[in-house]
């Protein structure tokens, strides 16, 4: 369980065997925490604290955020509801399981 989102994105792995084949970029907005670049190469992942130009960009609050990457929120309930926003590549975003389990 984490307690924030830069508690999170610290203690992502560097390996995501499910994402294998996957080159991709995403940057989460996590308003009053944070903006992280997550980039995907192949399986191998990397993580820093960045606004750099990302694919898909993920933006939502911290509270959200934390309920959907502890499985206590639907990512699809919160997008629809609008405490999810996605721009670009909307593929990718429905990958997220595969990068992050």
């Amino acid at each position: 369980m984490h307690d924030s989102a830069r508690e999170f994105f610290e203690g992502v792995e560097t390996e995501a065997p499910r994402a294998k084949g996957l080159t991709a970029s995403y940057r989460f907005e996590i308003a009053g925490a944070g903006t992280w670049r997550v980039e995907i190469r192949d399986g191998s992942v990397t993580v820093a604290e960045s606004e750099e130009r990302a694919d898909c960009v993920i933006s939502t609050d911290e509270q959200t955020f934390l309920g959907v990457v502890q499985n206590e929120q639907s990512p699809m309930g919160a997008f629809l509801a609008g405490r999810i926003r996605v721009e670009g590549d909307m593929g990718l975003a429905l990958r997220l399981r595969d990068v992050f389990g």
